[in-house]
């Protein structure tokens, strides 16, 4: 399913790659923060992940959030 997002996540599976880039700058100035409270666990998991892709969680956390809430035209 393709969503209209404002960011991308590119893997690339030969070397488990993972790059998250902004599509377009129209969002730029439109951030608002979002803090969240998750199981030590999980961010552990989350962080550990990112440091392997050399990706960042706010970008892919960004990516997962705008591919399950941002509208679809």
């Amino acid at each position: 399913m393709s969503i209209n997002s404002p960011f991308a996540i590119n893997r690339t599976e030969s070397n488990s790659t993972h790059t998250v880039t902004q599509k377009d700058n129209s969002h730029n100035s439109q951030f608002k923060r979002l803090t969240i409270d998750i199981p030590s666990y999980l961010h552990r998991s989350i962080k550990s992940q990112c440091a392997l892709r050399g990706t960042k969680i706010a970008d892919e956390l960004r990516e997962l959030l705008a591919e399950k809430y941002e509208e679809k035209y």
